[in-house]
């Protein structure tokens, strides 16, 4: 039997949402909207000005705040996004979800144990294993994640767990 032991943080659980937020079509139109249209309309009125009143320090001005939105904007509300995940959580969900993990292979289920409890699930409830980045995802069947921060394994080879986790899913799937 496979195990690993891993923390899971703060930290971790921004970087899975921001995840959410590049593969989010609707959020990167907000985004594109927020970086390009309006900016872009101050710059056509700057450029008006510049051109049919020959007022160019308003149009320079116009220009600098249309460059400004275009850059600091997307990383207010990227901020933003953050704070709003911590706070959307309660210090009691927060102490059940940030800790230790461990994760057990077994032959009819994925053992848990995490700061919330003890959790078996079964290997048909499992969909797949994907590596993002410095993270390894077990996406499960209610659309939940276990998400694993390769840099916080503190036991087990994270490499053969992912593979062996994979085998059981396409044996038992």
């Amino acid at each position: 039997m496979l195990e690993i032991k891993y923390s899971f943080r703060e930290k971790d659980l921004i970087h899975y949402n921001e995840l959410q937020i590049a593969q989010s079509e609707d959020l990167q139109k907000k985004l594109r909207k927020n970086r390009l249209f309006f900016p872009g309309m101050l710059a056509i009125l700057g450029l008006f000005l510049w051109s049919y009143y020959s007022d160019y320090r308003t149009a320079v001005y116009v220009i600098t705040i249309a460059i400004c939105w275009a850059i600091v904007i997307p990383q207010v509300i990227i901020l933003s996004f953050r704070r709003q995940i911590l706070t959307s959580y309660t210090e009691q969900e927060k102490n059940a979800m940030f800790g230790q993990y461990e994760l057990r292979i077994d032959p009819k289920a994925l053992a848990e144990k995490s700061p919330s409890g003890k959790h078996k699930m079964p290997w048909k409830e499992l969909l797949r294993v994907d590596f993002v980045q410095d993270y390894v995802h077990i996406v499960i069947e209610n659309g939940a994640v276990l998400v694993i921060p390769v840099e916080t394994v503190i036991e087990g080879d994270i490499r053969e767990f992912s593979k062996q986790v994979k085998k059981m899913i396409d044996l038992y799937g």
